[in-house]
């Protein structure tokens, strides 16, 4: 950030008083700019023992399969949010269960959680998925999934055979090689 979007003003990085790290401050009115994580949020969807997935039709990863997710949008919840992304993703219904994971995502600034959900109808292609399937856990194209998140929340989906075991967290950084 270069420039403030309050006033227009060039705004400086540094460190505000009483703050521990560096923030964008505009030079002119004095607002301070936070950059903070967004949430990614989505939902694994059940139905007859098999899961509910994407092929992706945007970058990124365009034509791997995802779990329906994506960014949360203000005004609404971390469970209406994943509701939503399903519905516009694979134009599917769910009856949202638990939150099952969540992954810090740290080098994209995002946090991704997840909930569990059982197919309420059927399900469909929206505008952002080039096809929508079922698969049981030896049927997922586990080496065409999108993210490491999705992956992460696909095994531990299947290691707790969809029961409430609590919340798995996961911590993604680049390998610094």
């Amino acid at each position: 950030m270069n420039y403030c979007p309050s006033c227009g003003g060039k705004v400086s990085h540094r460190v505000p008083k009483g703050d521990n790290r560096e923030r964008a401050i505009c030079d002119v009115c004095g607002t301070i700019h936070y950059k903070n994580p967004l949430l990614v949020v989505g939902c694994v969807v059940e139905s007859e023992g098999k899961v509910l997935l994407c092929k992706r039709s945007i970058e990124p990863r365009y034509g791997y399969w995802t779990i329906p997710a994506g960014f949360m949008e203000l005004g609404e919840t971390l469970a209406g949010g994943a509701a939503r992304e399903t519905l516009e993703e694979a134009c599917a219904t769910v009856e949202l269960g638990h939150l099952f994971a969540s992954v810090d995502v740290i080098d994209a600034g995002q946090v991704h959680v997840f909930f569990t959900g059982k197919l309420v109808g059927g399900y469909g292609v929206g505008e952002e998925s080039l096809d929508t399937a079922l698969f049981s856990k030896d049927e997922v194209p586990w080496d065409e999934l999108a993210f490491h998140s999705g992956r992460f929340a696909l095994q531990k989906y299947f290691e707790d055979q969809g029961q409430d075991n609590g919340v798995h967290f996961h911590e993604l950084r680049r390998s610094k090689s």
